[in-house]
C-alpha cells in the first residue's frame, strides 16, 4: 500500500492507439488529491457520451493540471520496436511533463507489471512510484481523468482531418464508415491518405483487395 499523503499523482491514458486514421494522444492528469476527483462522474471515456466528455474536459482542464503527447500517423510508421514499446514512451514523456511523485498508468501490454517498468525507467524520475494495471481507467478516477482528456484531445484532431479528408468515421478498422473511407481514397488516388498509418496490416489488406478489384474490372 502506497501512502499518498502530501504525494503528487497524476494518471495517464492514451487514445488511438489500435486507430488505422489519424493520431494517438497521450494525457495525463496531475493533482494533490484523488480525492477531489470524487463527485465528478469520472468514468472511463468510452462510456461517456460525447457531449458530457467535453463538459468533464472542460472541468478537468480548468481545474488542473493536464499534458499530452499527440504522435502522427507519419510518427508512429516510422517509430522503432514494438507499438507497446513506442506507447510506453509516450506515458513516459506525459509523465516526465508533470512530474508527479507518483503515476497510475493504464498498461496496454498484456505484462502490466512489465509496462510499468519500461514507463518508469524512460520517464527518468528516479524517486517515481508507478502503479499499472490493465483497465486502470476503470479502477482509478484519476486514469478515468486522464482517458477524457486524450479522447476529447483525439476526437478533436480526428474532426479536424474531417474537414480536410471527409467523412472518417472513427478511425478504428471496426468501423465500416473509416474502411469505405480508405477504400474510396485508395481506389482514387492508389496510395492511402497522409492521415493513416500506412504500416497497419489494414492498410495493406484495403491496397490488396483494391488492386485485385481492378483488375478483375480490367479483364
Amino acid at each position: 500500500m502506497i501512502d499518498t499523503d502530501q504525494m503528487s499523482i497524476c494518471g495517464v491514458d492514451e487514445a488511438g492507439k489500435g486507430s488505422v486514421l489519424g493520431p494517438m494522444v497521450t494525457a495525463g492528469v496531475l493533482v494533490a488529491d484523488a480525492a477531489e476527483l470524487e463527485g465528478l462522474g469520472l468514468r472511463d471515456s468510452k462510456q461517456l457520451t460525447p457531449h458530457r466528455r467535453e463538459e468533464l474536459y472542460g472541468e478537468i482542464t480548468h481545474r488542473w493540471k493536464t499534458a499530452a503527447v499527440i504522435r502522427t500517423p507519419a510518427e508512429i510508421d516510422s517509430r522503432t520496436g514494438t507499438m507497446n514499446a513506442f506507447t510506453a514512451s509516450c506515458h513516459a514523456a506525459v509523465i516526465r511533463s508533470l512530474t508527479p511523485d507518483i503515476a497510475y498508468v493504464d498498461a496496454c501490454d498484456v505484462n502490466a507489471a512489465r509496462f510499468g517498468s519500461n514507463v518508469r525507467e524512460l520517464a527518468g524520475l528516479p524517486k517515481l512510484q508507478i502503479i499499472s494495471e490493465h483497465k486502470a481507467d476503470d479502477t482509478f478516477l484519476i486514469v478515468g481523468a486522464a482517458s477524457i482528456v486524450a479522447k476529447v484531445t483525439r476526437d478533436r484532431l480526428v474532426d479536424e482531418l474531417s474537414k480536410e479528408f471527409g467523412n472518417l468515421g472513427s478511425g478504428y478498422p471496426s468501423d465500416p464508415a473509416t474502411i469505405r473511407f480508405l477504400e474510396k481514397y485508395i481506389r482514387e488516388h492508389g496510395y492511402p491518405p497522409s492521415c493513416a498509418r500506412r504500416t497497419w496490416k489494414t492498410v495493406d489488406e484495403i491496397i490488396a483487395r483494391v488492386s485485385q478489384q481492378s483488375l478483375t474490372d480490367f479483364f
